[in-house]
């Protein structure tokens, strides 16, 4: 499992944020996604995460398109655009879902764990990548080690690869090279 100081050694240690025990006391999750929110947090990730706001509320508030409802982990705000993404934990289950700007909500991992380990695995190699810098510098490099992060990825959740519409992996994925 990633620890806290896995994250911060490539994220910074200002940049992981923990959530603290209250805020998530009535939260309906799995006690154990509970417990990696407040012992190892979640980062600050290039690209999809900047804002770490944990929900205070026990009721889930963020709101996909189609009704569903999550406890709100994270935002990501596009400069000078009044458009926003969100992370969201699932009440009961405990999966992880990006809400998308238009509000629609696509499967992100199956638990709080598997989520923090492809967070921790996607932004360590974006801060190793010298390829992924710019990714039209050497387009054959760029999408063979796109290639490589995808298959570790879904061998960390291979659920989190279970197609393409509707799955968050793949996008983010795909949009390095538009």
């Amino acid at each position: 499992m990633v620890t806290h100081a896995d994250l911060a050694a490539w994220a910074g240690p200002d940049n992981v944020h923990r959530a603290i025990r209250q805020t998530l006391a009535e939260w309906d999750i799995p006690a154990e996604a509970k417990h990696l929110l407040t012992s190892v947090g979640i980062p600050i990730t290039e690209q999809i995460i900047t804002h770490v706001p944990y929900q205070e509320e026990s009721s889930p508030q963020l709101v996909a398109s189609d009704g569903r409802r999550f406890y709100k982990l994270t935002i990501s705000q596009i400069p000078g655009l009044d458009h926003w993404q969100a992370f969201g934990v699932q009440p009961v289950t405990g999966e992880v879902h990006h809400i998308g700007w238009n509000g629609e909500a696509r499967f992100a991992n199956g638990s709080v764990e598997r989520w923090l380990l492809s967070l921790h695995h996607f932004g360590r190699h974006l801060s190793q990548s010298r390829v992924l810098e710019d990714p039209f510098e050497d387009e054959d490099a760029a999408l063979h080690e796109l290639q490589a992060l995808a298959d570790d990825l879904k061998e960390i959740d291979p659920a989190a690869f279970g197609g393409y519409k509707a799955f968050t992996w793949p996008a983010f994925l795909d949009r390095w090279l538009w």
